[in-house]
């Protein structure tokens, strides 16, 4: 398998503050910086795993999920094969959002596209106002899996982007006759005009 052939490209995509940057860092970098700064615009990373015996190289990218920043998210979701939904289990408006959000992925993603709802920061047990059940209805709901997670504690972030990757990695091969299971067509790939933001 080629390098290119296993690229695959995955998106978070979420309230500003809910977690998104710091879930990517920690598994980009298994990092976590306290600090809260917003990602101005959008930036991505890259991870190379081995998943079933095959090395992926997951092509990560990192939304900002303010207001004034939705219109530029829309150009993003090219060539995106796999969606991590993120709320933040301390705060009710992020998960009442995740709709507005999967409304969002209805209009501009692959109709395809694997999807996973995330709760974050569950280490905040104190400050929740999200239920897990709540979180798994969401989900059922929608008809997604459904995690929750700690990018602070390192709690499932590594279990949210490896079983996105295998579901694409099933869907991809499943959906081509003619494809090997497993090997991703890059060719509606996007390169990043501009990479900019924090962690």
């Amino acid at each position: 398998m080629s390098e290119k052939d296993s690229t695959i490209k995955l998106l978070l995509i979420g309230e500003s503050g809910v977690g998104k940057s710091s879930l990517l860092l920690r598994f980009s970098e298994d990092a976590f910086n306290p600090m809260y700064i917003t990602t101005v615009g959008i930036d991505f990373r890259v991870k190379n795993i081995e998943l079933d015996n095959k090395k992926l190289k997951l092509q990560i990218w990192d939304t900002a999920g303010q207001e004034r920043f939705r219109t530029i998210v829309s150009s993003y979701y090219r060539g995106v094969m796999g969606i991590v939904l993120v709320y933040d289990i301390t705060s009710r408006e992020s998960f009442n959002n995740i709709e507005y959000w999967m409304r969002n992925i209805e209009a501009n993603a692959d109709q395809n596209v694997n999807k996973i709802l995330v709760g974050n920061k569950c280490d905040a047990e104190d400050k929740r106002v999200v239920t897990s059940v709540e979180g798994q209805q969401m989900a059922n709901k929608l008809g997604i899996p459904f995690l929750e997670t700690s990018a602070k504690n390192s709690l499932k972030v590594d279990d949210c982007f490896i079983s996105l990757a295998r579901d694409v990695i099933q869907r991809i091969g499943e959906s081509s006759q003619s494809a090997q299971p497993g090997i991703v067509d890059p060719t509606q790939q996007t390169q990043p005009t501009e990479s900019t933001g924090c962690c």
